[in-house]
């Protein structure tokens, strides 16, 4: 067997996707018995550890797509940093990812929630940084580089940052499900009941949007189209 650093890049890339898309699928389904109110208190918040337990794996794919991709993209002469670059960059995203592992552990305590905002912050700052950087450089003012064939690149990276915005905004729910389960834990609390199922109705608005986005961004990587 032949396997060179690409192959195995690219591999992971995909692996990496398939945990974001089908772990966003199992939340989604998960939720409908977070918020069902026949079901006891007890059985709600078991399927919340269960929504809990498969979005972390989505998380993971969703973080881990970044620095495959870049570093996918220098092997291709697409982005031109490399060497003691691409170093730093993994190092950084794998102290992101224990963060969000950190946080995930923690999930049901103040620490969790303090280090899930944290997780959060980070993102303000990524999201547009990539975004400017893939408008840029799809109107020809670098720093990726695009020609005829290459386009498609920054064209997924513009995308990807897309879907962390939707993303970030499907975090904020789950986050809110801890303190809202909380109160519930108190006694019934019809203005909590209704806040829940208000969010998780626009949560799986902003879903379809992102299983379309993340389609739109495998359809890319796969077919490269201009």
């Amino acid at each position: 067997m032949n396997l060179n650093e690409v192959d195995i890049l690219r591999w992971a890339h995909i692996l990496a996707m398939v945990y974001w898309l089908g772990g966003e699928w199992g939340v989604f389904q998960t939720s409908y018995n977070v918020v069902n109110r026949t079901l006891s208190l007890d059985e709600r918040r078991r399927h919340m550890e269960t929504a809990y337990r498969i979005d972390i794996l989505a998380r993971t794919g969703i973080l881990m797509l970044l620095p495959l991709g870049l570093h996918m993209g220098n092997i291709y002469g697409l982005q031109p940093l490399g060497g003691s670059w691409l170093v730093g960059m993994w190092l950084f995203m794998l102290g992101w990812l224990a963060l969000t592992w950190s946080a995930f552990f923690a999930r049901e305590t103040d620490l969790g929630l303090r280090l899930t905002r944290i997780d959060e912050i980070g993102r303000y700052v990524l999201i547009p940084a990539l975004a400017i950087v893939a408008i840029t450089s799809l109107v020809d003012l670098g720093p990726l580089t695009v020609s005829e064939g290459t386009y498609w690149y920054a064209a997924k990276l513009l995308l990807y940052s897309f879907a962390l915005v939707i993303g970030l905004a499907l975090r904020f729910v789950m986050r809110a499900w801890t303190l809202r389960f909380r109160v519930l834990a108190l006694g019934p609390n019809p203005a909590e009941e209704a806040a829940l199922e208000r969010e998780i109705g626009w949560a799986r608005i902003m879903a379809y949007v992102y299983w379309v986005t993340i389609a739109s961004v495998c359809f890319l990587g796969a077919t490269k189209p201009f």
